[in-house]
């Protein structure tokens, strides 16, 4: 397989073999239950589609209740794709994936949600370094994007110019981040480095090699 969803769980350390201290994330990787077994012949394409995290029937459309009821589970949150797996390996629908899939010292890409941090102006949101002199003044330009663009020639503001503007919630994909540590009786994955997100937000955990 070539990944599981899971949820982001917070931060912590660990000590390497000499003695280095490593920030780490601690994720918790399933366990998923697989949904749909998706073939060329069938859909167009070969994918697998698993769940994660169970949610009350009431909060379920009918189309979903369908869905989950074919597959033999029970209503799931999240439900994701993975079209790119090891050769000849099959899975079954109902089948449960859990952490054990991955092993120690092997590299992982993780993709979140970036925490949102609402509109923001150019120096929070692009870096930019501002004024930074209040002589001449420039009493009220110490945080100020300056120029946006000429006058008359081209008379307009070009396409992506860095702007205030809403800062954060995107869709962030972390690569090669290194399994430092895995705690398969709790379904815990301790990997190197930071993953975007705030703690308990859903991730997808995804193997490339």
């Amino acid at each position: 397989m070539s990944g599981l969803i899971g949820k982001k769980i917070g931060m912590t350390s660990i000590f390497d073999e000499n003695g280095k201290n490593i920030p780490c994330t601690i994720l918790e990787a399933g366990p998923c239950v697989v949904t749909q077994v998706k073939t060329k012949d069938k859909d167009g394409y070969d994918a697998i589609q698993i769940a994660y995290e169970d949610k009350k029937e009431k909060h379920t459309t009918n189309a979903e209740k369908g869905h989950f009821a074919k597959a033999g589970v029970t209503p799931k949150r999240i439900v994701r794709e993975f079209s790119r797996f090891e050769k000849g390996q099959t899975k079954k629908t109902g089948e449960t994936l859990s952490v054990d899939i991955f092993v120690e010292g092997e590299f992982l890409d993780i993709v979140g949600i970036s925490k949102g941090k609402g509109f923001q102006g150019v120096v929070k949101r692009y870096n930019f370094r501002g004024v930074n002199d209040a002589t001449h003044g420039q009493h009220n330009r110490l945080r100020a994007p300056g120029s946006i663009g000429a006058s008359s020639n081209p008379s307009r503001v070009f396409k992506g110019m860095r702007m205030a503007g809403r800062t954060g919630g995107d869709r962030v994909k972390m690569i090669n981040l290194k399994v430092v540590k895995i705690i398969p009786e709790k379904n815990l994955l301790v990997v190197k480095g930071a993953v975007p997100g705030p703690k308990n937000s859903y991730i997808i955990i995804e193997r490339w090699s």
